[in-house]
């Protein structure tokens, strides 16, 4: 099963869904803002992204400013910090299986959607 991790008030994450949609493959809407993943599940994801934790931070945004910038945090602390402030992880993300991507840019998707490009 394909799940997009989901905003819908992010402009790239819309567009994220309406290639998922296109696709016409089964794929399940993740509010992650509503509903954040554990720590465990964000250091999954790093792992089939194939990327450091800190790929998964949004750095422009104020409560990343804020609270975090210019601080030495251990893995763990970053997930923790995504799990406590949801809105810093990067979307949209895309999650199969075996494999996920960030869709900045939306074609990144297509890996997900046709495996082998």
């Amino acid at each position: 099963m394909i799940t997009i991790y989901h905003n819908p008030r992010c402009r790239k994450s819309r567009e994220g869904l309406a290639l998922l949609e296109a696709s016409k493959l089964p794929f399940e809407i993740r509010d992650y803002l509503n509903n954040p993943p554990e720590i465990a599940e964000l250091k999954s994801l790093t792992e089939k992204l194939q990327m450091e934790p800190m790929g998964l931070i949004r750095q422009n945004e104020a409560i990343w400013k804020e609270k975090f910038k210019n601080k030495k945090l251990t893995d763990v602390q970053i997930f923790q910090g995504i799990k406590d402030f949801p809105i810093l992880l990067e979307r949209p993300l895309v999650v199969s299986e075996n494999q996920a991507v960030i869709g900045r840019p939306p074609e990144n998707i297509l890996k997900i959607l046709k495996p082998g490009t």
